[in-house]
C-alpha cells in the first residue's frame, strides 16, 4: 500500500507532519565574464521568483490543498524565495499577495510573496554559488512541502522533479509526531514506504543514478540522484566549445564530474 491506502479512522484531527524537502543542483562552466553574464541571465529567467510561485501554486492543486496566502522576493544581485501556506479545505475568495510597501517600491526593493495553508505549507529558497577559480558555478533550488491532515507531500514528487530536471537531486521525507485512531491507539505513520524510490515514476528511475540511506523505524527517507546522461554541451555557454579546445574540453568535463560526484556523495575531493 502506498499514499493511497485506506484512511485510518481517526479519533480527531491528523496530526502527523509529512515534509518532502528537495534540493536540487544546477551545474554548468562559465568561465570568462561574457559566459558568466549569460549565465546569470539564463539563472534570472529560469529561477525568478515569478516561476516559482506558480510551480508551487500547481504544487498544491496537485496535492488537494488551496492557498491561502503567497510571499515571494527577488534579491538582489541573485536569489529568490517563495513561500506559500495551504489549506486542505476551500481557500478564501481573495489570496493574500505580500508585494512590499510604497516605501519598498520606492527604494527598489522589489516585490515580495507568500503562500499559506492552514495546514501546511510550500517553500522555495535559491541559492547561487560558483567555484572561484575554476569556473563551476552551482545553482541550488531548496523546496520543503510539508502537510499535516489528509493531503500528502509525496503527491508533487515528480512534478517538482520534472519541473526543473536538475543534474543532482537529494530528497528527504520525514514523518513527525502522532495520531490517535478512535480506540486511542497512537499511529507515528498513516501510509507504508520503504523508500521514496517507490513513488518515483518509471521515466525518472531509467535517469537518473539513485541510492538510499533510509531510517525505516524513525520514519526517515533519504534519497540521492544523479543524472546518468552527461552531455558536455548542455553544461557550457556561448563559444567556451570552440575556445579552449579538445585538451580544455577534457578539463571541463572532469572539473564537471567531479562536482556532481562530490555533491551526489556529500564529500569534497581534493584538485
Amino acid at each position: 500500500m502506498g499514499i493511497n491506502q485506506p484512511k485510518i479512522k481517526l479519533h480527531g484531527f491528523n496530526n502527523l507532519t509529512k515534509t518532502l524537502s528537495f534540493n536540487f543542483y544546477d551545474i554548468c562552466y562559465a568561465h570568462t565574464q561574457a559566459h558568466r553574464r549569460e549565465y546569470l541571465h539564463y539563472i534570472d529567467e529560469v529561477y525568478n521568483s515569478e516561476r516559482l510561485q506558480r510551480v508551487l501554486c500547481e504544487v498544491v492543486d496537485i496535492i488537494g490543498a488551496n492557498v491561502l496566502s503567497i510571499s515571494a522576493h527577488d534579491y538582489e544581485p541573485r536569489g529568490s524565495s517563495v513561500a506559500c501556506l495551504m489549506a486542505e479545505k476551500s481557500a478564501p475568495q481573495e489570496i493574500m499577495v505580500h508585494m512590499g510597501t510604497a516605501k519598498d517600491q520606492h527604494a527598489g526593493i522589489k516585490p515580495s510573496a507568500v503562500l499559506h495553508l492552514d495546514k501546511s505549507h510550500v517553500t522555495a529558497h535559491t541559492y547561487p554559488e560558483s567555484h572561484p577559480d575554476h569556473g563551476i558555478s552551482t545553482f541550488r533550488v531548496d523546496i520543503d512541502v510539508s502537510t499535516c491532515g489528509q493531503v500528502s507531500p509525496l503527491e508533487a514528487l515528480n512534478f517538482l522533479i520534472d519541473s526543473f530536471d536538475e543534474d543532482i537531486i537529494i530528497l528527504d521525507y520525514r514523518v513527525r509526531g502522532f495520531t490517535r485512531d478512535t480506540f486511542g491507539q497512537k499511529h507515528y505513520i498513516d501510509h507504508e514506504i520503504a523508500s521514496i524510490q517507490d513513488f518515483l515514476s518509471d521515466t525518472t528511475r531509467r535517469l537518473y543514478q539513485i541510492t538510499d540511506m533510509n531510517v525505516e523505524q524513525e520514519n526517515i527517507f533519504h534519497t540521492r540522484m544523479k543524472l546518468l546522461d552527461f552531455r558536455l554541451e548542455n553544461y557550457l555557454f556561448g563559444n567556451e566549445a570552440h575556445a579552449v579546445g579538445a585538451t580544455g574540453l577534457q578539463a571541463i568535463e572532469q572539473q564537471l564530474r567531479k562536482e556532481m560526484n562530490e555533491i551526489f556523495y556529500g564529500i569534497s575531493t581534493p584538485g
